[in-house]
């Protein structure tokens, strides 16, 4: 299904104007006759009676084909059964009174950008509540940007971790025919289909980095990870996410993560796990900066030959120098008034 135009001037207005003048003139011609039926004049009011009652129960019919568009609104037509086209352009038209708007969606709720904690967010869901109400009452369809906030799913990594991830998509419907007949509804078969790809997605790539994951397909191990390469996995996502909403019409702006964590219970174990790596890594930096500090001030001795030392008296100063480097408190010096032996 292909979307076409409705190929309709915008005369909604004179249609309006001209229907309320049918009705006043109904109203008109039964006062006339029932007038003309009080004075005996049967064969004059008779018929202006009788037709002014069906055209005044008759001329309420143009009414129904009156169509108000604001900006960025759609409109998908079908007379019995049959696709007739879309009015996308904003305006007051006049279509054929037996067409009918069809929009599946109309009264399906998806979830918008934050979690209404605060009252702030709770006023802005009223508001898209209502409007979406005014939108299914209508069966207009939207054709702005809109936000679809899947909440947070827990989901398990490459590694077998489970992590908890939320993203928000930004997403339009480019073409009406396709969102309307292509799929039952396309609210929640966007929703399906952001759940399925970021799932997908998500067991590509490890919480954080790691040896031997491969996140291209390459087959080679990469640095990609979730924490690490959050552009490139919400890029991931959007295009899986398009690739199975394009039959339906609907374009994939953007995909961003908005949430990601270790669940909650491994969350004090990872933790744990990046603390020992940091002291790790801490303790790699003090050793090899002792080091080089101890090898520095052993060739500053042997260049100015202030000292000789032998070959145990060079283990000993090494052995201090590296407790006094290495060591998680401040020294405590010890004179030795003595010899070394």
């Amino acid at each position: 299904m292909t979307e076409k135009i409705y190929t309709t001037k915008k005369n909604g207005l004179a249609v309006l104007f001209l229907t309320i003048l049918v009705l006043i003139a109904s109203i008109a011609g039964i006062v006339f006759g029932g007038i003309c039926m009080e004075n005996d004049e049967f064969a004059l009011g008779v018929p202006l009676l009788v037709c002014g009652i069906v055209i005044f129960v008759l001329g309420w019919i143009p009414m129904a084909g009156l169509k108000v568009l604001k900006p960025q609104e759609a409109l998908v037509l079908t007379l019995f059964g049959d696709y007739k086209g879309t009015i996308r352009e904003a305006g007051f038209y006049f279509v054929n009174p037996f067409c009918s708007a069809v929009n599946p969606a109309a009264a399906t709720k998806l979830a918008q950008s934050g979690d209404g904690a605060n009252a702030a967010h709770v006023n802005a869901t009223a508001a898209a509540n209502a409007q979406q109400a005014a939108e299914a009452a209508s069966k207009k369809i939207s054709l702005k940007a809109m936000t679809l906030n899947n909440g947070r799913q827990k989901i398990n990594d490459c590694l077998g971790n489970p992590v908890e991830i939320g993203i928000a998509v930004i997403w339009k419907v480019t073409d009406t025919a396709k969102a309307v007949f292509n799929v039952d509804n396309y609210k929640e078969y966007l929703s399906l289909q952001c759940d399925s790809a970021l799932r997908n997605i998500v067991r590509i790539y490890p919480y954080d980095v790691a040896n031997d994951v491969d996140t291209t397909g390459d087959g080679q191990a990469d640095e990609g990870s979730l924490r690490g390469s959050a552009e490139v996995v919400a890029e991931r996502i959007k295009q899986e996410i398009q690739t199975k909403v394009a039959d339906a019409g609907l374009e994939i702006i953007e995909a961003r993560i908005t949430y990601l964590a270790y669940a909650p219970e491994i969350a004090s174990v990872m933790l744990q796990r990046q603390q020992a790596s940091a002291i790790i890594d801490a303790r790699k930096m003090i050793v090899d900066g002792a080091v080089g500090m101890v090898e520095m001030a052993l060739e500053r001795l042997n260049e100015k030959q202030l000292v000789d030392l032998d070959e145990e008296r060079k283990a000993a100063m090494v052995s201090n120098l590296l407790v006094v480097l290495c060591g998680n408190h401040d020294a405590q010096p010890i004179v030795n008034s003595g010899s070394l032996y």
